[in-house]
């Protein structure tokens, strides 16, 4: 195989004169002088797109914006202070100014970024788990405890129940009880048989939802038979590999027709644990709470600790053993490589 040939001094130099050249001759940002705009409106944002956002006023219009670069942060589900434009310039029809404080906030840590805001002020995040590609409690209480440290009521919810057999339905059926009894919400549904699915209906009717979990368990699926109208692609999970394909490409804010709205995002799938401290997932396993300053040493680690209360807890039958043991893992896995630290591994 031949070496590449290294470039010369003006080869380097007229690259980057061309670079340049195009750079200069991009099109221009869109921006308006305070004249050639109307009074401050309130607004909710859609979805966004690099330094544009598609804002909701408050007569039901859809107006695309630019942001100010004053605006630091800027998600689906924000309530926005916005102004629109005289004229509609480059399909741009208005400027989002500054954006209300939020009632509540979902991120997720990025490696490059920190911890990412995915969506704003959402009162209800149902954690989606299902037969097939496999039903995973690990998982589950991995978003639980993401849910919990957002003070966003987490349901759970088990989907594509018509795969289920009497020997998986029982197993099953063990895990969703250790969450009855811990406080939690779960609901079944099948999208094939359409059991469950008017229940989750009424269920999503009050709240500002997201849908979080693996892929493959069905997400966008049932966004399609909630919304039909909106003609979501989707992918049948593969019989071979038994891996789901994620098919939700850019965040939107939709809303349902019966009330309530839902938020589908492509950054719940990737959701790690390990920007968080021991103390944070602690607080995450909402059942420990009454063992929090229990142990011998200050400094336990809840693994063979001697004198350890979560672990005597455990043992007494106090918490649920499966419960402390996702609990250890999960300690275990904060100091793994934060690029395969992800629910979806």
């Amino acid at each position: 195989m031949s070496k590449l040939k290294k470039l010369t001094k003006g080869q380097t130099r007229r690259i980057k004169d061309n670079q340049a050249k195009k750079l200069r001759n991009k099109p221009e940002q869109v921006q308006w002088q305070d004249t050639e705009l109307g009074e401050p409106e309130n607004g909710t944002i859609l979805s966004r797109f690099g330094q544009h956002a598609d804002v909701e006023a408050e007569n039901g219009d859809c107006i695309r914006c630019n942001i100010r670069r004053g605006v630091k942060s800027l998600v689906c589900g924000d309530k926005v202070l916005w102004r629109r434009g005289k004229e509609t310039q480059h399909s741009i029809s208005g400027v989002i100014e500054a954006v209300h404080e939020r009632a509540s906030v979902l991120s997720r840590p990025d490696v490059y970024d920190g911890v990412k805001p995915i969506a704003a002020n959402i009162t209800q995040i149902l954690i989606v788990s299902s037969v097939l590609p496999a039903f995973n409690p690990d998982i589950i209480d991995r978003y639980l405890v993401a849910a919990e440290q957002t003070g966003i009521t987490p349901v759970i919810l088990l989907n594509k129940t018509d795969l289920l057999d009497e020997a998986s339905k029982a197993e099953i059926e063990q895990h969703l009880d250790i969450y009855r009894e811990i406080g939690y919400q779960v609901i079944y549904v099948s999208n094939e048989s359409q059991h469950g699915i008017e229940e989750l209906k009424k269920q999503l009717s009050e709240h500002t939802s997201i849908f979080v979990g693996q892929s493959g368990v069905g997400k966008s699926t049932l966004t399609n038979t909630l919304m039909p109208e909106l003609g979501l692609m989707t992918k049948i999970v593969s019989e071979n590999s038994g891996l789901g394909q994620h098919t939700t490409t850019v965040a939107r804010l939709y809303h349902f027709k019966q009330g309530g709205d839902l938020i589908d995002s492509p950054g719940i799938r990737e959701f790690g644990l390990w920007h968080l401290t021991p103390a944070e997932v602690y607080g995450g396993f909402i059942e420990f709470e009454d063992y929090l300053g229990g142990c011998r040493f200050r400094d336990c680690k809840h693994q063979n600790d001697p004198g350890c209360a979560l672990i005597a807890a455990g043992e007494e039958m106090k918490i649920h053993p499966k419960r402390l043991a996702s609990f250890q893992r999960i300690l275990a896995s904060l100091g793994d490589n934060k690029l395969t630290s992800r629910f979806n591994d």
